[in-house]
């Protein structure tokens, strides 16, 4: 083993991605759907290979990675963070802030009571509330405690050490705690509670139509026997026939000739109609009633599949319904909402907000008209705006390294990391505004979140290996039993004024919880115990808010600690 160790000694960049590419081999393995996921696969992983060789790292490295991800967080979350703040999430916001208060306090107790270093501290407030990107503003913060290199080297270890022990009970107590433990506490039945608040929502699952209106296009070609009841009728006297199906003639034929069906064209008889709508309202409306043919320069009409960003003020704060009946909207059909990387349920009674994004299906013409009352088509580009890139994260790092405030006697620095992440929040949000301004692909932030994370914790797995286990031996069981009240508190917490004095829809706020806590599996296993996915209305709101208050919870522990 000794060529191995001199091997990865030599060469650590190898090291580094040794330890990513096993921590997503053991990340992705699941144990009665509990896995630990490709960050914490990664942590551990870094500290096995730790056992072996002593690899050095550059901290230069792991800040330029740890500033790439959380500017790629801060990116992402942008478009929903201020809006959750003013919006109709007020009460999962008031969640997310329970919530984090909470489980810092729990971190600061347990701390005081165990005598905890700074280090071990952060990685209780890491690992017991799963937000792993706390790991790296301590890691900054210990840095700026002014220690010798060996006790820095130390106090950083111990932060890995924390966080790999208690991220395992604080994954899998968050997820049988929402979808468990807190539905028996509140007496509700999952399944009732979410099928009773869809219909609250205007959802239907088996009926066609009755949701929004909004589906799956489909374009088919009917005859106009003499006397059928639309001849003589305009066509948007014909629309109004069904209007719970919203299908619309979007062309039609006559006497050879392909025309445009403006809403105020008569139908005749012998009119071959070309009728869009949901693929399943044109089979099981117009299926039994009218003669399907075949006629392919008709329905040769170029139907466009778009993503745009709202950003419009005639449609923000609107529920679907009202989109829907708009006069622009005639002909285009709603496939999805994605909402802070979250697909929404389909519902007529959903709010669009700002940062969201539609994906739409119709008629190119219509659908660049109605462009103009939603907001920018999101054409997919492979070129990143490195000077926006570059410079917010230079500028949002220096505003942060210069920033300083007391707070009871002690003095607290932003920091460059907290810099980056306000620095990705201000741009994303501005991308909802200027489109055009920022431009990063999302395969890009995707790399920037996902491989500058992974490696960021490999590295502090790597130097935290070789003091794993004389660091666990000091730190004993009860280190790990504060991981569990961190865990639990927040959500007890969290259960009990979500319920009694937010008076939230229970499943709203079980979807809250596992977004307060950052937790996308806890909402996951809530939505598969409900068999709905209407929680994610709850977790959208709490989520970009606990994102952000958490990751800088990890400065604050270690200035408060130390």
């Amino acid at each position: 083993m000794d060529w191995v160790a001199e091997f990865l000694e030599s060469y650590p960049e190898l090291a580094v991605f040794l330890a990513i590419g096993l921590g997503y081999i053991l990340g992705g393995i699941a144990l009665g759907g509990f896995s630990l996921g490709p960050v914490t696969g990664s942590l551990v992983a870094g500290i096995a290979i730790g056992q072996i060789a002593e690899v050095p790292i550059s901290p230069m490295a792991k800040s330029f990675l740890f500033l790439l991800f959380l500017f790629g967080i801060g990116y992402s979350v942008g478009p929903q963070f201020l809006q959750s703040l003013r919006q109709g999430g007020v009460k999962p916001v008031l969640l997310s802030f329970i919530c984090c208060a909470t489980g810092l306090a729990t971190v600061l107790v347990v701390a005081r009571v165990l005598d905890l270093d700074p280090g071990f501290a952060a990685g209780l407030l890491s690992g017991g509330m799963t937000q792993s990107p706390a790991m790296g503003t301590a890691t900054e913060a210990i840095g700026a405690l002014g220690l010798e290199m060996a006790e820095r080297d130390r106090l950083v270890a111990h932060v890995a050490i924390a966080d790999a022990i208690c991220y395992v009970f604080g994954t899998i107590g968050g997820i049988l705690f929402c979808s468990e433990l807190a539905p028996r506490l509140l007496g509700i039945d999952l399944k009732a509670e979410s099928r009773a608040l869809e219909v609250e929502f205007g959802m239907e699952r088996t009926a066609p139509g009755v949701q929004s209106g909004y589906r799956k296009f489909d374009l088919r070609a009917y005859a106009t026997p003499p006397d059928a009841a639309i001849v003589g009728a305009t066509v948007a006297e014909a629309e109004q026939r069904f209007p719970e199906a919203r299908l619309f003639i979007l062309r039609l034929r006559r006497g050879g000739e392909v025309m445009e069906a403006h809403p105020d064209r008569q139908i005749a008889s012998g009119d071959i109609l070309a009728i869009g709508g949901r693929r399943e309202a044109v089979i099981e409306i117009l299926g039994p009633r009218a003669e399907e043919v075949d006629d392919p320069d008709l329905l040769d009409a170029p139907i466009l599949t778009a993503e745009l960003l709202v950003s419009q003020a005639e449609v923000i704060s609107q529920p679907i319904r009202a989109i829907a009946e708009a006069p622009w909207a005639r002909g285009i059909y709603l496939h999805s909402v994605l909402r802070g990387g979250q697909i929404m349920p389909h519902a007529p009674d959903l709010v669009i907000e700002r940062g969201d994004v539609l994906k739409l299906v119709g008629p190119e013409d219509i659908m660049e008209r109605a462009a103009v009352h939603i907001g920018p088509t999101i054409s997919p580009t492979t070129a990143t705006d490195f000077v926006v890139l570059g410079l917010a994260i230079f500028i949002g790092g220096l505003v942060g390294s210069l920033l300083r405030f007391n707070v009871a006697g002690f003095e607290v620095v932003i920091g460059t990391s907290v810099g980056a992440l306000v620095a990705g929040l201000l741009v994303g949000h501005l991308r909802t505004r200027l489109p055009m301004f920022g431009r990063i692909p999302e395969g890009a932030v995707a790399l920037m979140t996902s491989l500058g994370l992974a490696a960021f914790v490999a590295m502090t797995g790597l130097h935290a290996g070789p003091v794993f286990f004389p660091a666990l031996r000091e730190a004993g069981l009860g280190l790990l039993l504060g991981g569990v009240a961190v865990t639990l508190m927040p959500l007890f917490v969290g259960l009990a004024f979500g319920r009694w004095v937010l008076r939230m829809n229970p499943i709203l706020l079980l979807g809250g919880l596992g977004g307060a806590m950052t937790m996308t599996a806890a909402m996951a296993a809530v939505q598969a115990r409900a068999e709905s996915p209407i929680a994610v209305l709850g977790y959208t709101p709490a989520y970009p808010v606990s994102q952000i208050l958490l990751t800088v919870w990890g400065s604050i522990v270690v200035m408060m600690v130390a």
